[in-house]
């Protein structure tokens, strides 16, 4: 089939037995929490993926990561879930390489991640009510070698499987009169002060181990410490990694409904216009999701308000195919294939959550609107 034969070309480029083993193991296995796709992903070196290769990585540009979380996705919802975060925190690390930005020692944790094949769980900011998403939500203190950091991240992906955990914090200068914003990386092996609690009930995308983290006085030595700008401002390193962050969610979620479509072209359902009207919604959105990949490439000057607005529009773009695509892909499956296949039902629900991951199309809206008509564009 020619249908993700690009994405998962790709995939297999980079992991080369990954694809195999996936497709070998049933979709609702690989959902349950415990499951083998985290370990296996792991084992072939996929932590490494986005890591450039001087930093002993994989090298995957943007283009090629969002193919391949599509094609993950298409076999293992979770697994994409749970490794867009893990690969949000790492490019978040690279761009502050990139930028000369935070203590100069962050190539030494790329080339151990690469290397020992470590997962990094995303504790920054999501979206609460009353704050911004880029708020910091952890309680800082500083102590004489660093800081000790308090609060929790719920739901927090590879909340099992972590090594290390990343957060954004604000850390109040020594005279106490202004707040500096930060990223902390955390190694959670055998650290104290840190709380693992049942947070997922939700059976869809149970095996992205989303559980709540919390953290206990934390101790953070200042070489684990990154300043990245003022609390007050998006600056390049976080506008970076918020555009990570929305193109692989994106492609993920884009993955899921894709495999809707290729059960309905594989089984032949509805006409060839039916069909093919099903392949140009999700190509056209991935289409652009590249389009968005490719600029990240090509320009590091237009990184402000204009590509923040571009990401956004595209992102709700792949929203709403998902939900058109899906819907008609179910219909054209039919009743019977619904009621028999618990997979039908569980790849229609799990393609839906991309529309609660943070800024929502609802509270956001505001915002484009005004950028539309000049003003610039804020994510609160």
């Amino acid at each position: 089939m020619n249908f993700l034969k690009p994405e998962r070309t790709i995939l297999t480029k980079f992991l080369p037995d990954l694809d195999e083993k996936l497709a070998q193991i049933p979709l609702l296995e690989m959902e349950k929490p415990q499951n083998p796709a985290i370990k296996i992903f792991r084992e072939l070196g996929g932590p490494g993926l986005l890591i450039p290769t001087k930093y002993k990585g994989l090298g995957a540009t943007p283009v090629e990561a969002v193919r391949i979380q599509r094609a993950i996705a298409s076999r293992a919802p979770s697994l994409a879930i749970a490794t867009t975060m893990h690969h949000f925190s790492v490019a978040t690390i690279v761009e502050m390489i990139a930028q000369g930005s935070g203590t100069g020692l962050e190539w030494m944790l790329l080339e151990a991640i690469a290397k020992q094949n470590l997962y990094v769980a995303s504790g920054f900011a999501e979206g609460r009510t009353g704050t911004g998403i880029l708020t910091p939500n952890m309680q800082v203190k500083r102590t004489a070698d660093g800081i000790t950091v308090s609060g929790n991240k719920k739901p927090c992906s590879l909340s099992v499987s972590m090594d290390l955990l990343t957060a954004s914090v604000s850390i109040p200068s020594e005279s106490g009169d202004n707040s500096k914003l930060a990223v902390v990386i955390i190694p959670t092996t055998n650290a104290s002060g840190i709380e693992r609690r049942p947070f997922w009930t939700n059976s869809v995308l149970a095996g992205a181990e989303s559980d709540e983290i919390i953290l206990h006085d934390v101790k953070v030595p200042e070489q684990l410490i990154s300043y990245t700008g003022n609390a007050e401002n998006l600056d390049y390193i976080q506008t970076r990694g918020f555009l990570w962050f929305e193109m692989l969610i994106s492609a993920s979620y884009l993955g899921i409904a894709s495999a809707l479509v290729e059960r309905t072209i594989a089984a032949g359902k509805g006409t060839p216009s039916e069909r093919t009207i099903l392949a140009i919604e999700v190509e056209g959105a991935m289409a652009a999701l590249e389009g968005l990949a490719q600029s990240m490439i090509v320009s590091d000057s237009n990184q402000g308000s204009d590509q923040l607005a571009r990401a956004l529009f595209v992102r709700y773009a792949v929203q709403g195919a998902i939900e058109r695509v899906t819907a008609h892909a179910v219909e054209l499956l039919g009743g019977m294939a619904f009621i028999s296949s618990p997979e039908v039902a569980y790849l229609f629900t799990a393609s839906r959550p991309l529309a609660f991951h943070p800024p929502s199309r609802l509270s956001i809206s505001p915002g484009l609107d005004k950028y539309l008509a000049g003003e610039t564009l804020l994510i609160q």
